[in-house]
């Protein structure tokens, strides 16, 4: 195992969502720790699932592993990291300023804008040992997706050139003085991943086009940060034996095709190749065999029967039906990385299109996979994207043309300066994705959603937004805020994208909890690429297939309508001809 060879003390795993990322961390610490190194585990990601593949409960808390006593484990908890950030933030000011100034400041501080920085201030005080957690040997961090985890890393960068030039304050960031004081320790973070000798970052990816595509362009984007100390595992090969089996040769001649032409940024990295397993990873004693090549799964403890039942299940055509009853209204598609909320998305847009509908196809993922996915040139079809980059400028010119004409020279380079704040992106692409939202009254706009973490952290800014608009109306007139569009049950239609795995169902499970605690009800789940769905007779395929029986009836449970389930097919759901499949795939029992 080259991984586990020389370790470095900090190993930080990254990648699309979906690939492993978390598979890979837990059975690397799992393993140090077994060689008899002290090891830290910690979850950066908003939508930690460390919990489910450890196999026991981890908390905000460094905890020790049951019966391995060198491994603690813990999760970087973004809402208690933005109690704390505020509290600290705010405390030297609840004396010195009246009532009305620290809710103001508490307000500022309120955003998804400062969850996030709380939760990066958290990591970098892991990081630089400023958080006092013991001695460890290594520590691991297991990531949010790409976008999110690669925008995690360019604050300190944003933050410092932001500090340089504004001298009056920040105000969703907090005080200029308290940031400056971070100012060395995120600068220090990020020294600390550049150097070889102390970090290694581990690009997580599988035998797939659009996430190897993802590991190339984050090993480019930490290059331009100064990071290239990078190793790549290419997770879940499918073992490359003769086989009569469709879907089987499919994959293979797929993976084969990709590894002969790896992009030129992962060509030349260190690599380690893992065997997709028949079984899934779950539990510590699973942990251990993760890095084997042998495909028996062990006797273990943790392991049980789930008693299961034939599943009803519809195909994507039904719900295109049903969605296309109205010519407007709103579809959002959420889930955790690397479920295919991109595939559902351009699926459900391209049958809606052909039914004559004016279809707005648009996503909220930093990372855009929906430009490769579908063709632009259909009748009825029109595809965009929220790019941050794009719509802060905008952003920033229309405050600038609005808000600052009357301003004078002064004043308008002090708005100027609060403009360069890396917390303007949140609100740009807030403005944006209302913008859309209300466009669902005259056509229907079907949107692709970023990873669950980054999706909650726009949500949040959507209800925070509702709150200020409530509290400020004052009996002034009606007004229809976005969160009020997302409640509406008949004009937004929300689809729970998830795979056949205990992971994402639990993710999924997680967000549709979050959702109806806003009073969003979704309107249901999708089930993509199962095996189970598939004809595929060969062996470890169907032993996979197998193991989704008693998931699949899981999401049946979590789902108030019918659920869809989608065959993983032999093609890449590439393209609108490929993607028509998914919608004409006819019905299923699952049994």
């Amino acid at each position: 195992m080259i991984l586990l060879n020389n370790p470095t003390k900090y190993m930080f795993f990254t990648g699309k969502g979906g690939v492993g990322k978390t598979s890979v961390a837990c059975a690397t610490a799992v393993n140090l720790a077994d060689s008899g190194k002290k090891v830290l585990l910690v979850s950066t990601d908003p939508a930690s699932n460390l919990s489910d593949v450890l196999g026991f409960e981890v908390g905000t808390s460094s905890t020790v592993a049951p019966e391995l006593p060198t491994l603690s484990v813990m999760n970087i908890d973004p809402e208690a990291a933005a109690s704390t950030y505020r509290d600290r933030v705010i405390g030297p000011y609840r004396e010195k300023l009246g009532q009305a100034a620290v809710q103001s400041m508490e307000e500022q501080l309120s955003g998804a804008c400062t969850t996030e920085i709380a939760a990066f201030d958290e990591f970098t005080s892991i990081l630089i040992g400023k958080a006092d957690f013991g001695d460890f040997d290594h520590i691991l961090f297991d990531t949010a997706p790409t976008g999110h985890t690669i925008r995690l890393l360019q604050l300190p960068s944003s933050w410092s050139s932001f500090l340089e030039t504004n001298e009056h304050g920040a105000s969703c960031l907090g005080p200029h003085s308290g940031l400056t004081k971070q100012q060395e320790q995120y600068m220090h973070a990020v020294e600390i991943l550049s150097d070889a000798t102390k970090a290694t970052i581990v690009l997580v990816t599988r035998p797939e086009f659009s996430s190897i595509q993802e590991a190339d362009r984050t090993a480019g984007e930490l290059a331009g940060l100064n990071i290239t100390n990078h190793f790549l595992v290419l997770n879940g090969l499918l073992d490359n034996q003769k086989s009569e089996d469709s879907l089987a040769q499919a994959i293979m001649a797929e993976t084969e095709s990709l590894l002969e032409q790896l992009p030129p940024n992962l060509e030349s990295l260190p690599r380690e190749d893992l065997a997709l397993k028949p079984y899934n990873i779950l539990g510590v004693d699973l942990l251990r065999t993760f890095f084997s090549a042998e495909q028996d799964a062990p006797e273990v403890s943790s392991t049980e029967e789930v008693p299961y039942k034939t599943v009803e299940a519809q195909n994507l055509a039904a719900s295109v039906e049903e969605l296309g009853e109205k010519d407007h209204g709103l579809i959002m598609v959420m889930g955790k990385g690397g479920v295919g909320k991109t595939t559902v998305a351009a699926a459900l847009a391209i049958g809606l299109a052909k039914q004559g509908k004016q279809v707005h196809l648009t996503t909220t993922d930093p990372a855009d996979h929906i430009s490769a996915t579908v063709d632009h040139d259909m009748p009825g079809l029109k595809v965009s994207r929220i790019d941050p980059a794009e719509e802060t400028e905008k952003y920033k010119q229309h405050v600038l043309e609005h808000s600052g004409k009357d301003l004078d020279e002064d004043g308008r380079a002090l708005l100027e300066e609060d403009l360069r704040s890396p917390c303007t992106e949140e609100v740009a692409v807030f403005h944006a994705f209302s913008r859309i939202v209300s466009q669902a009254r005259r056509e229907i706009v079907v949107m692709d959603t970023a990873p669950t973490g980054h999706t909650l952290l726009l949500l949040d800014a959507t209800g925070s937004y509702h709150k200020d608009v409530v509290r400020n109306l004052k009996g002034a007139g009606k007004v229809v805020t976005p969160l009020m569009r997302l409640q509406d049950r008949d004009f937004t239609k929300i689809l729970l994208v998830t795979l056949p795995e205990t992971t994402p169902i639990h993710e999924a499970a997680a967000l549709q909890d979050d959702l109806r605690r806003a009073s969003i009800e979704p309107y249901t789940w999708v089930i993509n690429r199962s095996l189970a769905a598939s004809d595929t007779q060969h062996p470890i395929l169907k032993q996979r297939a197998q193991a989704e029986l008693p998931r699949i009836q899981e999401v049946q449970e979590h789902s108030v309508n019918t659920p869809c389930i989608l065959p993983w097919l032999p093609e890449r759901p590439i393209g609108n001809a490929n993607l028509e499949k998914l919608l004409t795939y006819e019905a299923v029992s699952v049994q």
